[in-house]
């Protein structure tokens, strides 16, 4: 089913002192979805959410909402509204009022006014909360008076920007399972900034994985970190093996000195290519029985498994086992065609 598309932008480029930030970026926002912009700091990603929000206005480009070009208009002319990294609530005003503000503005009539903060308070937990003073409320109670007050306003799209940053883990898993429950209720647009991967895994419907001003893979969950277009969201995405290696045939791949059946078609005859093998991947088996022989450098209970640093052949391999081997220990390793990802070598 084809998902309608509520922003669209195309060829951005913002520059700051004349250093491209994003470049030529284009990219296609789907209606009532979770989409995330994941990346490592300076990548664009809070830049590009800034500019759907109107706060960055690009130097060439066109923004679309709706099929409509907005590039020049406010962000208050937006149907757009943003949770800011650090709340940026009104410390002088209570609750109520710093919900309340955006509707205010609006100048809409008292009665309707309080019915829709006191209704959006009570979706994110905060019934009762109304005359308590915000600089009274822990880290996670300010999120959600935050994000009550970006909802509020009923906007099509709800901006984040890394708003979960501030808090303790366990608060920050809650928050996250919460944001998504919201996203569902309000069946609206979330656009989500993040630099933490198992969030955006968690969380999105959509994650856009970006890296230099530029998209690198847009897809599912699932899809960026089972079919990573490149070896720099293999490498973001979760920990990975990269190698080096060439393809012979359809099917067929040579790495670490051997040949291995893969279930990929469709490359040059000794291609050069990267090898992705994630580490929960990797089978160990007794030494001489795997296509792989390696010994343990070092194992580090991780609580759900045991993460081993591999040496095989000079090279460090990383595996995720629920089995426990000793430091100095040779294995063996065992990949089936379907745990080997191929992907075009990425130009140095």
């Amino acid at each position: 089913m084809e998902q309608n598309v509520i922003v669209s932008l195309k060829d951005i480029v913002v520059e700051y002192d004349g250093e491209k930030v994003l470049d030529k970026l284009s990219l296609d926002i789907p209606d009532k979805g979770f989409v995330t912009f994941l990346g490592p700091s300076g990548c664009g990603k809070t830049t590009t959410l800034r500019v759907v929000g109107g706060f960055v206005e690009p130097k060439s480009g066109v923004v679309l909402f709706d099929g409509k070009d907005i590039t020049d208009l406010p962000p208050y002319r937006r149907q757009v509204n943003t949770v800011f990294q650090k709340y940026a609530l009104f410390p002088h005003l209570n609750v109520f009022e710093n919900v309340a503000f955006g509707l205010r503005l609006k100048k809409l009539d008292e009665k309707e006014i309080r019915r829709r903060v006191l209704e959006m308070l009570e979706v994110v937990g905060l019934k009762g909360f109304e005359r308590r003073a915000v600089t009274q409320m822990s880290g996670g109670q300010q999120q959600r008076v935050a994000i009550a007050r970006g909802l509020v306003n009923q906007p099509r799209v709800l901006l984040l920007d890394e708003p979960l940053g501030a808090l303790d883990l366990k608060l920050r898993k809650e928050m996250q399972l919460e944001l998504k429950r919201l996203q569902r209720e309000m069946n609206i647009t979330f656009i989500y900034v993040t630099h933490d991967q198992e969030e955006a895994l968690t969380m999105s419907d959509t994650v856009v994985v970006m890296n230099q001003g530029h998209v690198q893979q847009i897809g599912s969950p699932e899809d960026i970190y089972n079919e990573p277009e490149n070896a720099f969201v293999a490498d973001f995405i979760g920990a990975s093996n990269i190698l080096d290696g060439v393809m012979l045939a359809d099917y067929r791949a040579e790495f670490s000195g051997r040949e291995f059946v893969c279930v990929d078609k469709g490359f040059a005859r000794n291609q050069p290519v990267q090898v992705v093998i994630r580490p929960e991947d990797i089978k160990v088996v007794p030494a001489g029985q795997g296509m792989l022989t390696g010994v343990v450098e070092d194992v580090i209970f991780k609580g759900v498994h045991f993460e081993m640093h591999v040496d095989c052949d000079g090279r460090e391999w990383l595996i995720h086992s629920t089995q426990a081997c000793r430091q100095g220990e040779a294995i063996g390793m065992d990949i089936g065609p379907d745990e080997i990802h191929i992907m075009a070598r990425m130009e140095e």
